[in-house]
């Protein structure tokens, strides 16, 4: 009897968790999310100025924790989330981050765990790319200077199968090679190419990795 009792309650959580989330999409315009997407994201923060698009595709899963998912998207931004993609938030709130006209795409299978994403111009993760707790990307590092020395996004690229570990900052203009590792606290400031273990501050490469398939 005590396990029926849970069990209905556990549905009607998730039904109103659905609810929630289909207020929280009918609030947001420019907010497109799949209807097999996890209710749980409905206890996301969700800011979207007006022209922004956010879409979250098929299976996309996080936990049930208030501001653990926070979405930021200026102006003309767009973020797009692809299939069974885990926003995960046990060790850390997941910030997406898109300015004014700016573009981020996070490819199918993929692991975003307590990290940081900002993009000022283009920030492109590939398939089934883990990103590790404290970790940061940002396409642009560096404010405006003075008149001489303005901002200068670019766009940063992550390839399907990567693997960034935890507290890694990658900066501008990086692009990191499919099947490739960083390790833990490195400050990626150059070219990762594929196949690659790379580590250190600045990361430097220190040996080779193999295929990292989906069942790896």
């Amino acid at each position: 009897m005590r396990n029926l009792a849970i069990r209905l309650r556990l549905r009607a959580t998730h039904r109103v968790d659905q609810l929630c989330l289909r207020a929280v999409a009918w609030y947001h315009p420019g907010l497109e999310i799949d209807p097999t997407a996890s209710a749980n994201l409905w206890t996301a923060r969700f800011n979207l100025a007006p022209g922004a698009r956010l879409r979250i595709g098929p299976r996309v899963t996080t936990e049930r924790r208030f501001g653990g998912v926070n979405f930021l998207l200026e102006e003309g931004a767009v973020i797009e989330i692809e299939k069974d993609t885990w926003l995960r938030t046990e060790l850390g709130p997941v910030t997406l981050v898109a300015f004014a006209g700016a573009r981020m795409h996070i490819g199918p299978d993929s692991l975003l765990n307590g990290c940081h994403l900002s993009a000022k111009s283009e920030v492109t993760l590939g398939r089934r790319v883990w990103v590790g707790p404290g970790t940061r990307v940002f396409d642009s590092d560096q404010h405006d200077l003075d008149a001489e020395h303005p901002e200068v996004p670019d766009p940063v690229r992550i390839d399907d199968h990567a693997w960034i570990a935890s507290d890694v900052t990658i900066l501008r203009g990086v692009r990191i090679g499919a099947h490739s590792v960083i390790g833990a606290r490195s400050l990626v400031t150059r070219e990762i190419p594929e196949h690659t273990l790379a580590y250190g501050i600045p990361a430097r490469p220190h040996g080779s990795v193999g295929d990292r398939t989906d069942s790896g």
